[in-house]
């Protein structure tokens, strides 16, 4: 017997991080989408652990994968530590003072939306670095290095923010039909819509129907026309006169101002969505994620209020 024996090793990190992303999703591909890895990668780290235990902790099929009974009782506690650590790592970053911030954001929003108001922010907050990430859904702000998020929200039924933050609803939105001032007829007149070609985003498909069908246009076909898998991809073709678009009112807006686009088409239609803040729960080091809130009420918002 060694005087000194080794302690027992706890398994790897990144083998427990796989496993409970996995063990989350009951999938590997779905886990390796939110840690930006391949599944192979998921499924070699799982198979590190169960190699680790000795014993197997999924049941693997052709529909895919199930927990095995022992493997599911330890996922909340694994769950728990994994938050815990992200919060902890987010404190310390907090801590330490640093003068960036990082934005996680809807594509269109970032693009349209914010970046024009980036000139006026560093005029309000000077030394103020900021990071800006285009994602299409909200992170995981318990674990992942964001301290806000800009996504379009639902408004009715009001649902909650996703876990470990709170929503700040800073404007409401409108849809209208937009184009560019070629297609007009003499004197500014309107096309007709139902000869024109409408653009599509493919993440926002059902705004052309809400739009006709407040319009009371049923003679036109709300599916009919290319689709994008960008909205800004959308904004150019209109832009370049290529057809209509179901313009987001607050992201045309500066399309509109400049005459680059018009919208001859009658009055906006209300849209169902809020353009949200998600700002992580109160924690400490939090001082300029909050002016950099209040910055963005007063020069992109029309009020706010917590949900």
């Amino acid at each position: 017997m060694a005087v000194q024996p080794p302690n027992p090793r706890l398994p790897p990190f990144l083998a427990l991080r796989a496993f409970e992303a996995a063990a989350r999703h009951q999938s590997f591909a779905r886990a390796a989408e939110e840690l930006c890895v391949t599944p192979a990668a998921v499924a070699a780290q799982v198979k590190a652990l169960e190699q680790w235990l000795g014993a197997p902790l999924f049941e693997r099929h052709s529909r895919g994968l199930s927990l095995r009974a022992q493997a599911a009782a330890a996922v909340p506690a694994l769950a728990a530590a994994m938050d815990q650590l992200g919060q902890a790592a987010q404190t310390l970053r907090s801590e330490a003072g640093a003068a960036r911030l990082h934005i996680a954001a809807l594509p269109a929003l970032a693009q349209l939306w914010l970046t024009p108001l980036l000139p006026a922010l560093r005029r309000e907050l000077p030394g103020l670095q900021l990071s800006l990430s285009a994602l299409e859904a909200p992170p995981n702000f318990q674990r992942e290095a964001y301290d806000l998020g800009l996504f379009y929200a639902p408004a009715l039924p009001r649902k909650p923010p996703p876990k470990g933050c709170q929503r700040l609803v800073l404007a409401e939105d409108a849809l209208l039909a937009v184009c560019s001032p070629s297609l007009l007829g003499p004197r500014g007149r309107a096309p007709e819509l139902a000869e024109q070609t409408l653009l599509h985003d493919i993440v926002w498909s059902q705004d052309w129907a809400r739009w006709l069908k407040a319009a009371g246009r049923s003679d036109i076909a709300a599916t009919d026309g290319p689709r994008f898998s960008l909205y800004s991809m959308a904004l150019q073709a209109a832009l370049a006169g290529q057809g209509v678009l179901m313009g987001r009112q607050r992201l045309v807006a500066a399309a509109l101002a400049e005459g680059s686009l018009v919208a001859p088409w009658g009055s906006a239609v209300p849209l169902a969505e809020t353009i949200a803040l998600l700002m992580p729960l109160p924690r400490a080091g939090q001082d300029l994620t909050l002016r950099l809130v209040d910055a963005l009420q007063r020069l992109g918002g029309t009020g706010a209020m917590r949900r």
